[in-house]
């Protein structure tokens, strides 16, 4: 849970909470621009593991017949030999300190704008809720998913 900006009079600083706990979620999402759709699970934690059922969810909603390509970022959990990779997809990392080429780090700053910041969760049971009601609110706005995640470069090949 991190400050995000806020909107203040001028001359004024704007007050947002701020909790001290340490307890924490993990969501792993995927986006497909095209077809606006995505995929995810919130997880309490972040490792190769987690990544797999991730995968196999992602595997899930891809049509039959079908191949699709995953943009990573260079994370251990992403890249472990480990990973449980299914066939129908294919993974490509990017490279190395370029979050502005992964289009799902805009999907993680529009929803710690807009649903995920400056708030104090009251448990950790809370934490899990507010995670999956922003990712079923975005899924449910597939004309914001394509928005957020166009790339044009990523059409020309």
């Amino acid at each position: 849970n991190k400050i995000t900006r806020r909107w203040a009079r001028r001359g004024t600083r704007p007050c947002a909470p701020h909790d001290q706990r340490t307890a924490s979620t993990y969501i792993f999402g995927a986006i497909c621009p095209k077809q606006g759709k995505g995929a995810a699970l919130v997880l309490p934690t972040c490792n190769t593991e987690a990544m797999s059922l991730h995968l196999a969810e992602i595997a899930t909603e891809i049509a039959p017949g079908k191949h699709a390509i995953l943009l990573l970022d260079q994370a251990g959990w992403h890249l472990s030999a480990r990973l449980a990779v299914p066939p129908n997809m294919t993974l490509v990392p990017l490279p190395a300190k370029c979050p502005e080429l992964n289009p799902q780090e805009n999907v993680w700053q529009f929803m710690r704008d807009n649903w995920l910041s400056n708030r104090v969760f009251k448990s950790y049971e809370d934490i899990l809720d507010h995670c999956c009601y922003a990712w079923n609110r975005l899924v449910d706005q597939p004309w914001r998913i394509m928005s957020i995640g166009m790339r044009d470069w990523a059409h020309e090949f």
